[in-house]
């Protein structure tokens, strides 16, 4: 692979951007169709945003966390579900740096590679000559339908009592879809139901969890010395993720400020919205808010990517903080994103209004497992008032 320049964050953040117009114009087609539209996928690999934690010896750009939650935050505002499929595909060119050089030589020879994932382990990998049998169904595989491989979690048995968590590696294909994912918002994800039925997979694409998760170890040699590498798993995976909260606010913000100066309050003697009081207050409160969760993203992005240059060991209270800090995020951008709908009024039902998509999205994704508010705050006060976590995904 010839050698070339990474492109800088600005101009990565500048080509997310460039796309929003193109994303908001097919999101009400992914909504109807559960799926990303094939020019929006395209867009995104035309513009190379795939890359961004694949390694650089395929042709990534092991861009830093900084830059990821940039682009990320950009693609929400265009749909939540483009920027959610996009944080899944990136965290999975990472996962797959994880594994075994020869494995990482079969999944990345596309260095536009859609890579998706699962971290609850809902299969149940059984040792057999060479690798291992998977069985199991995982619902929430996003952008299956458009993927090439998918790394599924799961237990492998050790002995009839004993099962320790894996992460393993198949192709998208040998995975059975389970047309299922009709919800009220996030449809354009296509996060259906997958299934891995009697699927033999070779031992070198079993990859053991708990070192990963906790510890930061993996089995590639190429990425060893490589920065973006060094993290453990949950701190390397949460700010991306809230990341997509943070642009759904902001497309709330644009979606509600553009609708602004033609709308009247009902009722009432203003016959310009934007001359009330009330509005002067709901926008500065969901301003402040919208600010809020920016920080909680950037901070967590900025902690991560000055512990992977350092070198420095993660205490106990720092993996509970970037969960916090995911946590936070996403209830700042939802409170964000309530107040300007509630100040929308009535018209802001119409499906032709992308504030209704934008208030159903923010609501699924802040009871997504790992970004709900209430349990990140519980996790991190437990390590605060000095008990054991409650979770492994830490």
């Amino acid at each position: 692979m010839s050698k070339f320049e990474t492109p800088t964050r600005g101009e990565l953040v500048g080509r997310a951007a460039d796309l929003v117009d193109l994303i908001r114009k097919h999101a009400p087609w992914q909504e109807e169709n559960r799926v990303l539209h094939d020019e929006v996928v395209q867009g995104v690999v035309d513009a190379g945003l795939f890359r961004l934690r694949a390694p650089r010896h395929y042709g990534g750009y092991e861009s830093d966390t900084a830059t990821v939650c940039g682009v990320i935050a950009e693609l929400a505002r265009g749909d939540g579900s483009v920027a959610w499929c996009a944080n899944t595909w990136t965290l999975g060119s990472w996962m797959v740096g994880l594994f075994p050089d020869e494995v990482q030589d079969e999944i990345s020879a596309d260095q536009d590679a859609r890579i998706g994932n699962s971290i609850s382990p809902n299969g149940v990998a059984v040792p057999t000559d060479g690798g291992v049998i998977l069985n199991g169904k995982w619902p929430f595989s996003t952008g299956v339908q458009q993927s090439g491989w998918f790394a599924h979690s799961a237990v492998q048995a050790v002995d009839e009592n004993t099962f320790v968590p894996v992460l393993i590696a198949v192709p998208a294909a040998d995975l059975i879809i389970v047309d299922d994912w009709h919800t009220v918002g996030m449809r354009g994800t296509g996060s259906v139901s997958t299934v891995a039925k009697d699927l033999f997979v070779p031992q070198a694409r079993v990859l053991p969890m708990l070192p990963l998760i906790m510890e930061g170890k993996h089995q590639s040699e190429r990425n060893a010395g490589s920065v973006l590498w060094k993290g453990p798993f949950s701190p390397s995976a949460a700010a991306p993720a809230s990341a997509v909260s943070l642009g759904l606010a902001r497309a709330a913000w644009d979606s509600f400020l553009e609708r602004l100066p033609n709308r009247k309050i009902t009722y009432t003697n203003y016959e310009k919205q934007v001359e009330a009081p009330l509005t002067h207050l709901e926008v500065a409160e969901a301003a402040v808010k919208i600010d809020e969760a920016e920080f909680h993203v950037r901070r967590g992005a900025e902690r991560l990517d000055g512990k992977n240059a350092s070198g420095e060991p993660w205490t106990l209270e720092e993996r509970a903080l970037a969960r916090m800090d995911m946590g936070a995020a996403t209830l700042r951008a939802k409170e964000a994103v309530d107040v300007l709908n509630n100040a929308s009024g009535g018209s802001s039902i119409y499906s032709h209004v992308p504030l209704q998509r934008i208030e159903r999205d923010i609501q699924v994704v802040s009871l997504h497992g790992v970004l709900h508010p209430a349990t990140n705050f519980e996790l991190y006060g437990r390590v605060l008032c000095g008990l054991e976590p409650n979770t492994h995904l830490i």
